[in-house]
């Protein structure tokens, strides 16, 4: 698509229409995001088969890393792919790494201990590493005044990814057959290998500049290797250390203290480099010359925060709320997607023919403490259907939220920063996500251990159970196998019963604190977007880097 000119154009700010946008442009927008497509079929996969793929794997108390491998190397790799597409080009890296996620996908197939599925779904996040250029390349081909539309689709793309594996993973694992999640995994491989050979075959740009005038050890020197070491190092160790925390381990333990304080030791480091070093690297201080783009950062990174709390504790709350029929559960949070899908078309609409921008994000940060707020009253007496309300909520907010952030942050920074932006954006929404997911585990085990035997014991120990058997059948009880419950010693049917009941009445703590959390953070950020300023001139009709043949590919700039 496209052909070899290369051109160089400083300053397109004045321009209006600069390219013609044809069929191949909207079949090869839709190609691109096949790859984010993908990606939601892997990360949602994560988190609603994650019983599912423990039980098979041995993998129970690193669940939370499933997930939190994937969105750790997300946010770790989302600058530098960024930055060095700038020098190697879109296409390549594209390529490369959605390859890896096929990879990655196969390794978590026929994965069969901890360690193996592990490193299956590290490979996989590696494989994220091409997100941002999703988001870049589907603003960068089409107008300006459409990049509502153009974030929208991005969005929707993976909403209609998520609906999809929801059922067809909960179909895969339903009546306890946990090893269906393999059968997910190949078929989530198979999706990744297409994305890829789609991405080699219709996305032709024109080099860019600073692609064929810099050598390949140059190129290696632009690239910010400082900021992408810190910003590794201090995303992992943070996490670790919260995600350990009440999960075996205490507050004050060696393993909770040292990774978290040399974590934040290491994200300290890293923002004074970037305000005092490198005013150039991934956090470039011309990103900042507008306050919609700090806006927009803090904003996504409060959507990781919201997204994943819904993503990973949703589906696990209503399997013991609503139904154990994964099928079920699984076609219960697809109506959040859903939607999410409608109510993104709705907002990109509104965005597109009022050139408003603060009225979406403040719309959808309302969405998620309503969401938080709804879910944090459920009960164990809470009637089936409130749970088939609720998601509407949480899904308006993840539709509105991420395409409107990022067209807030797209505009706010220099065109030729475009993908700079973009891979920062996602970058901190994942370490958001990242940050969230550590959180929330901590808050859900301290809850569970500080609950469960005062409750297992208020509710037994009336009923007849001797006080020897106490702490056998609360451990009987964290195991999940309920079935072992006969063989507790004075173990009665009513004993039995209440100590279920107990038990559940634990998990509303557990999770009603997980709500209560997700929700102060989602009011934060919606005192936040009240300061968002509207930039109308903005949607014109130029194109950043058209990649018809006929006309000025002028936005394919080269890096300030």
């Amino acid at each position: 698509m496209g052909g070899s000119t290369i051109t160089h154009v400083e300053d397109v700010s004045g321009q209006n229409s600069n390219g013609t946008v044809h069929a191949k442009t909207f079949v090869l927008v839709v190609a691109v995001n096949m790859v984010y497509f993908a990606q939601l079929i892997s990360v949602v996969g994560s988190g609603s088969l994650g019983h599912s793929i423990a039980a098979v794997t041995g993998a129970t108390e690193y669940q939370v890393w499933f997930t939190s491998s994937i969105t750790i190397l997300t946010a770790a790799l989302s600058p530098p792919v960024s930055q060095a597409a700038d020098y190697w080009g879109r296409k390549w890296p594209l390529v490369f790494f959605t390859s890896l996620g096929c990879i990655g996908s196969v390794v978590v197939s026929r994965a069969n201990s901890p360690g193996s599925i592990l490193a299956g779904f590290v490979i996989s996040g590696i494989g994220f590493g091409a997100q941002p250029l999703v988001a870049t390349i589907s603003s960068e081909v089409l107008p300006r005044r459409w990049r509502p539309f153009a974030q929208g689709f991005f969005c929707s793309a993976g909403a209609l990814s998520a609906v999809a594996s929801l059922l067809f993973g909960g179909a895969l694992v339903r009546d306890g057959n946990n090893e269906g999640f393999r059968v997910y995994y190949y078929v989530c491989a198979g999706v990744f290998a297409l994305s890829a050979l789609l991405s080699t075959l219709l996305y032709n740009p024109p080099p860019r500049n600073l692609q064929v005038e810099l050598k390949f050890y140059e190129k290696l020197g632009k690239l910010d290797w400082p900021a992408y070491a810190l910003l590794t190092g201090g995303t992992v160790l943070f996490c670790m250390g919260l995600s350990w925390s009440q999960n075996p381990y205490s507050w004050s333990d060696p393993h909770v203290v040292a990774p978290f304080v040399v974590g934040v030791g290491l994200l300290i480091g890293l923002i004074s480099y970037a305000l005092f070093v490198k005013k150039d690297g991934i956090v470039h201080h011309k990103l900042f010359l507008h306050r919609n783009f700090a806006i927009a950062l803090g904003c996504q990174f409060v959507e990781g925060l919201s997204f994943f709390a819904s993503n990973n504790y949703w589906p696990s709350e209503t399997r013991k709320f609503l139904s154990p029929d994964t099928l079920l559960v699984g076609a219960n949070y697809t109506v959040a997607f859903i939607a999410g899908i409608i109510i993104a078309g709705f907002g990109a609409a509104f965005s597109w023919k009022t050139k408003l921008l603060r009225p979406p994000s403040t719309l959808a940060f309302v969405l998620f403490i309503i969401f938080d707020i709804l879910a944090a009253t459920i009960t164990i007496n809470t009637p089936d259907a409130n749970f088939w309300v609720y998601p509407i909520f949480v899904g308006g907010g993840m539709g509105l939220c991420l395409a409107n952030g990022m067209t807030v942050a797209q505009f706010a920074t220099p065109l030729e920063l475009l993908s700079t932006t973009t891979g920062l954006i996602l970058a901190v929404r994942n370490l958001g996500g990242t940050v969230g997911l550590a959180i929330y585990n901590a808050i859900f085990n301290h809850c569970i251990t500080s609950n469960l035997a005062s409750k297992v014991a208020a509710a037994t120990l009336p009923l007849g159970l001797p006080e020897t058997s106490l702490s056998l059948l609360v451990d009987v009880l964290n195991s999940g196998n309920l079935e072992a419950l006969s063989t507790v010693p004075g173990i009665t049917s009513a004993i039995k019963s209440a100590a279920e009941i107990a038990q559940l009445q634990t998990y509303v703590i557990a999770y009603r604190y997980v709500w209560v959390a997700a929700g102060a953070f989602s009011a934060s950020a919606l005192v936040a977007t009240f300061f968002i300023v509207e930039r109308k001139t903005d949607f014109n009709a130029h194109v950043d880097a058209p990649v018809e043949d006929n006309i000025h590919k002028s936005a394919y700039l080269e890096k300030a």
